[in-house]
Formats: structure tokens, C-alpha cells, sequence
């Protein structure tokens, strides 16, 4: 946890880096002379640009509210992260920012007729197809204890992905952290049909409170694997994103079009009133999220590993793995976050050597082993490709999110396939 820079309990910006927040409330309010350009319809952006790294929008009503209409009027696609007992969705969307060459965005929510600055928003913007931008707000918003809460809620319950970045807590605190989320998904409208956990230490507790936030809401609560630094938590909010994306099912359908098994008063629909028929409901073209570390070189034409691999951490639980040679360890593809490829195979090797000494020392036969390691938070797998002589599997799971039975099963699968397009070839 070192490498996020700050404690994950009970943490606080430095004061230094709250005050910079507070900055653009002694900017001067642009005046703009050409009310049809200020005012223009076709604009689907959240707020006027006012400036490089500054946006602002008038109200008249409370800013919750404001933004809540603004969400209902343009149905916008973006994703708000959400800290709980740590202070990381300001370093994510600076990681973002340095990542696309872009300044930290600031949306100003001012009181109409005074200029009165009434919360401030801070979001990275990310480059989509046609020139559109996705937004990846922080719900870390500088206003008033009521409106800061409130403002979270809208952010959270309009976004596509919402993301909960979760610090270290013991579970009756976290069970108290999550009881305001999960008062705003049975309370209602929660449009969002996507939110996912991102525990910053062994996620504990976590699967069960999380997977009771849901209910028969629609929400679908998913959980990533322990994210050690920043790039580890945008590797899964892009991952996931990328499959959300993918899948129009949640957000194509009208309302009308909904399952009759629904509820008549079901809470999280759109209410028809306040999305003109005019308005489309598919999402807006994207391009997939850059990463934030340099691009790897593209994979080695004519190796099947690649895509084996892929497959193999598509599986749930899993965190890393690799295919590797066991009597040179060198790697031939890797997939997912840490132990990194290196350090996989030469463990990998040395369990699957460890294995065969103990089968001679008792005297049994020797095979091509196939081990399942249980830790305190994790499972090993090692194990030797089928067809394959001389290559190895080595994974890492999550043991709080992993049924090794059907990882097993998975595995086989996967080993049976590639078998076939061998045989096919």
C-alpha cells in the first residue's frame, strides 16, 4: 500500500493539496457576448468550458440537483470513482491526465445571478471516436458536508461503471462505510447497472457486503483483484469497462421493452417523462481506455499462447498468469497484473521440480504434475499443458473469489480446445 502514497485508513489529502482545490473559486467568470454560442443545443457537455482545465455551470436549485437534471436531459456515459477510507481517485485521474497529455478538469457549480462557487468537481477526460470525450469524474467533490454526499450519490448512480475504491477496514466499519451506498440503490433511481469494488488490501469481507448491494435492483456488483499501486486499479477499471461497453443489454432496452416480471414502481427505470423520445439510449461510441504505463510491444505473430492466456484471466478470480517452458523458464505469454511473468515462471519451475523430487523420494511415479497451492489469500496453480510436453500453466487466484473446482474444469476446457485447433492445423 506503500505505493499509493497514502494511509488507507482514515486518510486525508495534505492541506497544501486541499487548498489547491479551492482555486478556481477567484477565478473571474468568463463573459461571454454571444448568447446563441454560449447557449448552443448541440453542446452535450456537462458544464461550459471556460477555460484549459476549467468548466462551469449556473444553477438555481441545489447542485445535486442540477446535476441530476443535466444526467436525466443528456444521458452522458462516464465513470465516477469513489474512495472509502482512502484518498486514490485523485491520483487515478492525475495518472489519467499525465497518461493523454491532459490537465485535471475542473467543473465549477456556481449560483446563478451571484457567481457564488457552490461545489467544485474534478474529472480526467479521455479521448472517444467523432471527437466525443469520456469523463471519469471523482466523487471527492469540494462543497458542503450535505451537498458533497449528495453530489457523490448522483455520480455514482448515472454513471455507465461506477467504481468504489475501498482502503483497509475491519468489517463492522466497512458494513457501516457501504450502508449509504446501499440505501441509495434501494432508495432510488439508480440508472447505473454497473459498480465495481477495487479493494486496496486483501478484500476480506469485502465479496459478502458487497454482493448484498445489489438485490433485486439490477445493479451488478463485481469485485477486482487486490490493486497493490494505481496502474493495478486502472488495469481493472479498464478492463471492465471495455467488457461494459460490450454489452448494450442494461442501457439499449426502453423501459417499456423491460421483462414483465419487473416490478409495476420499479425504482431504477428512467422515469419516460424525463428522456425525450428523441434522446438515443445506446452509448456513445468509445475507444478503449489508454493504459497508463507504456504500450507492450503486440504479440508474436503465429504464438497461440497470447490468446490462451487471455482466456485463462478472463476466469474469475484470477490475477496473473503465464505459459512457460520448464526447462528454460522462459516465458511464452502472460496476462494480468503481479507476480510478473519472470517471477511465475521460475516459481512455477521450482514447484513443479519440487513435485517430482517428493515423487521419487516416497518412491511413486513420476508425471507431469498438477498442483493447487492454498495461501492465506490466494491460490497457485501449476500445472502442465496437455499435448504439450515441456510447457506449463502457472496462475495466480484470488481465493476469496475463486471456486478451484470450476477453475479446474476451466482449465481442461481451454486445454481440450487448443488441443483441437493443434489438430486441426
Amino acid at each position: 500500500m506503500s505505493q499509493w502514497d497514502a494511509s488507507v485508513h482514515n486518510s486525508r489529502i495534505p492541506e497544501e493539496e486541499w487548498q489547491a482545490t479551492r482555486e478556481l473559486t477567484h477565478v473571474a467568470t468568463q463573459i461571454l457576448t454571444n448568447r446563441e454560442e454560449y447557449l448552443a443545443p448541440e453542446r452535450r457537455e456537462i458544464g461550459r468550458r471556460i477555460g484549459d482545465q476549467q468548466h462551469e455551470m449556473f444553477v438555481v436549485c441545489d447542485p445535486a440537483e442540477a446535476l441530476h437534471q443535466q444526467f436525466q436531459q443528456w444521458a452522458s456515459d462516464f465513470i465516477a470513482i469513489h474512495d472509502i477510507a482512502t484518498d486514490s481517485s485523485p491520483r487515478i485521474l492525475a495518472g489519467l491526465a499525465a497518461a493523454t497529455q491532459r490537465k485535471v478538469q475542473k467543473l465549477v457549480i456556481r449560483r446563478q445571478g451571484h457567481g457564488m462557487a457552490l461545489a467544485t468537481l474534478e474529472f480526467a477526460e479521455l479521448p472517444g471516436s467523432n471527437g466525443q470525450m469520456l469523463r471519469v469524474y471523482s466523487t471527492r467533490v469540494d462543497a458542503d458536508t450535505q451537498q458533497r454526499t449528495a453530489l457523490a450519490r448522483v455520480l455514482l448512480a448515472y454513471s455507465r461503471l461506477g467504481v468504489v475504491m475501498v482502503g483497509d477496514l475491519p468489517p463492522h466499519a466497512l458494513d457501516s462505510a457501504l450502508q449509504p451506498l446501499r440505501e441509495g440503490i434501494q432508495r432510488g433511481p439508480w440508472p447505473g447497472r454497473q459498480l465495481l469494488f477495487v479493494p486496496l488490501s486483501p478484500a476480506g469481507a469485502l465479496h459478502q457486503l458487497a454482493s448484498q448491494l445489489g438485490g433485486r435492483s439490477g445493479v451488478q456488483v463485481s469485485i477486482a483483484p487486490q490493486a497493490i499501486k494505481p496502474s493495478d486499479a486502472w488495469a481493472s477499471i479498464s478492463n471492465t469497462w471495455n467488457r461494459v461497453r460490450g454489452d448494450n443489454s442494461a442501457v439499449m432496452q426502453p423501459v417499456a421493452q423491460r421483462p414483465s416480471t419487473a416490478p409495476a414502481r420499479d425504482p431504477i427505470a428512467f422515469p419516460s417523462a424525463t428522456r425525450p423520445a428523441a434522446q438515443p439510449l445506446a452509448p456513445l461510441p468509445m475507444q478503449p481506455m489508454p493504459p497508463t504505463r507504456p504500450v507492450a510491444a503486440p504479440p508474436e505473430a503465429g504464438n497461440p499462447w497470447h490468446a490462451y492466456v487471455r482466456h485463462c484471466i478472463d476466469i474469475t478470480g484470477m490475477i496473473s498468469c503465464c505459459v512457460f517452458e520448464l526447462a528454460t523458464q522462459r516465458t511464452l505469454a502472460h496476462a494480468g497484473a503481479r507476480p510478473g511473468p519472470a517471477s511465475l515462471a521460475a516459481q512455477g519451475a521450482a514447484l513443479h521440480e519440487a513435485a517430482n523430487v517428493a515423487a521419487k523420494a516416497m518412491g511413486l511415479p513420476v508425471a507431469p504434475p498438477d498442483l493447487s497451492i492454498t495461501l492465506s489469500g490466494h491460490h497457485l496453480i501449476v500445472r502442465a499443458i496437455a499435448g504439450h510436453p515441456g510447457l506449463a500453466l502457472h496462475a495466480v487466484l484470488d481465493s476469496h473469489a475463486t471456486n478451484l473446482m470450476l477453475v479446474r474444469m476451466k482449465l481442461q476446457r481451454l486445454d481440450q480446445d487448443s488441443q483441437g485447433a493443434a489438430s486441426a492445423a
